[in-house]
């Protein structure tokens, strides 16, 4: 049964409203009633290699996050998480779906690290759950918690994958939020102190930190229309809660640097290149408006050491975001990172009224529409305003209604078609000279896929939950053709 989250709001219909968001929340044109998701469209198959080859510094790999896979929800001393919450509350997540099992990594976790080793991967990227680390977000450390993460990065350095640990995917302590969360300033210094811990345990062990995952998200999808964890809809908040996350991203670098870890540290940012939909001015002035809200809030502020100036004239003399921000405050925020994390997804299209228009065929997904240049015009593009910074894929895929056949097979061609074109864009991107170090899947596993609960499946692993069996898909032996001859 669709819970009445999805009755009310689909992602691709709330996030339809994105090129006037900041607008709109500040008293400007009001958003337009969601049209219906229209129906998918079937998405080509694969079609054979291109004779395109990797260079050999290129590494694969692929990502997951802790919620989505772990389980153990109430085991050795992890707290609960803003998700525990908003999945147990009823009608937030598709069949009141939740994360207590999910793909029951805690448990299986050297079993997983042998499929990613099995697969040729040199990288793994995951995250690590605040709360299971520290139960109630700040004060003492659950040893059992932290013990299970150092397994982990053992147990990847030993099969020769190198560790990729993203420290936020989401799922913020349940007694944070209790205490304000991300609107309360000083959630960024309990990151940061969360961060430390990390250091200190894992620093000398990881050689790459992700700080937030997808701050884009967080801001939009669970404050401004509430249809992700903690389920707000104040849209003057959500801007107070960007600015507290970038300000966490930035604490946490600093943290970095003080650890005298010799690692590397950045963000992860999913971008969606803005295009309008019509050849007219409006449209077009829509779409810079849009890509303001999608990508340069968090980009200029990250790399540039300022908010963009045509997004920031959208914000009212007294909109709470003013004051949130404080003298020094950019300066930490542009702590310099190492590298750029980027995920694709999906481009926008955008209309002369600002609203999102469906101009490609999209995938189960109904908001995803599949356009694999705009990885390349994403990428070329970061280079091109923001500079020569080294960059990471760490999130690109699509869900498949992957169904085993009789002989238990799983033949997910359209997920093999999708991750072949935009790997070959990922490949054009580099030849452009891009510095495209690294590509991650998504995902490893199929998994908790938040509201949508279990209903879809974004993983080249088919889980079975009754039994926990893993069954390599169609497209998991095709990336590992990929990854170990470095062809496509």
């Amino acid at each position: 049964m669709t819970s009445p989250a999805y009755r009310r709001l689909s992602r691709r219909a709330l996030l339809r409203g994105a090129a006037v968001a900041a607008a709109a929340s500040v008293g400007g044109a009001a958003l337009g009633a969601c049209d219906a998701d229209p129906p998918s469209q079937p998405l080509p198959t694969a079609t054979g290699p291109l004779g395109l080859t990797f260079p050999d510094t290129f590494v694969f790999g692929a990502a997951t996050s802790a919620y989505q896979i772990e389980g153990a929800a109430a085991e050795d001393g992890r707290g609960p998480s803003i998700w525990d919450t908003f999945s147990h509350a009823g009608g937030n997540v598709r069949n009141n779906d939740n994360g207590d099992v999910a793909a029951d990594h805690y448990h299986r976790w050297a079993e997983d690290l042998d499929l990613v080793k099995s697969l040729g991967l040199g990288s793994y990227r995951f995250s690590i759950s605040w709360s299971r680390v520290l139960p109630t977000g700040a004060g003492a450390v659950n040893q059992k918690g932290l013990d299970f993460y150092k397994r982990l990065v053992d147990g990847l350095r030993e099969r020769g994958i190198a560790p990729m640990a993203t420290m936020f995917h989401w799922d913020l302590p349940q007694a944070l939020q209790d205490r304000g969360g991300w609107e309360n300033r000083d959630c960024a210094g309990w990151f940061a102190d969360y961060a430390e811990v990390l250091y200190g345990a894992l620093g000398d062990r990881v050689p790459t930190w992700l700080t937030l995952n997808e701050p884009k998200t967080v801001v939009q999808v669970g404050y401004r229309y509430g249809v992700h964890a903690p389920g707000k809809q104040d849209a003057r908040a959500s801007l107070v809660v960007a600015h507290h996350l970038l300000l966490a991203h930035g604490l946490a670098v600093q943290a970095y640097r003080a650890s005298g870890d010799k690692g590397r540290i950045g963000p992860a940012l999913n971008l969606s290149p803005a295009y309008p939909a019509t050849d007219s001015d409006s449209a077009r002035r829509a779409a810079l408006l849009a890509d303001g809200v999608e990508n340069r809030l968090y980009l200029d502020p990250i790399l540039k050491g300022g908010y963009p100036g045509d997004i920031v004239e959208q914000w009212a003399p007294d909109e709470p975001v003013r004051a949130a921000i404080r003298a020094e405050d950019l300066k930490v925020i542009s702590s310099p990172v190492d590298l750029l994390a980027v995920q694709y997804y999906n481009p926008i299209y955008v209309t002369s009224s600002g609203d999102q228009a469906q101009v490609k065929p999209t995938s189960v997904a109904s908001w995803q529409q599949i356009h694999p240049d705009g990885l390349f015009d994403i990428l070329t593009r970061i280079k091109r305003d923001y500079g020569d910074i080294p960059l990471t894929i760490t999130e690109n895929g699509i869900p498949v209604d992957d169904v085993p056949d009789a002989d238990g097979k799983i033949n997910d061609t359209p997920r093999i078609a999708f991750l072949r074109d935009h790997l070959a864009a990922a490949l054009r991107a580099v030849q452009s000279g891009v510095r495209l170090e690294s590509y991650h899947v998504w995902s490893l596993l199929d998994n908790f896929e938040w509201a949508e609960g279990y209903a879809q499946r974004w993983g080249i692993t088919y889980v079975d939950y009754r039994t926990q069996k893993r069954t390599p898909k169609a497209s998991a032996e095709w990336y590992r053709t990929v990854a170990t001859t470095r062809r496509l």
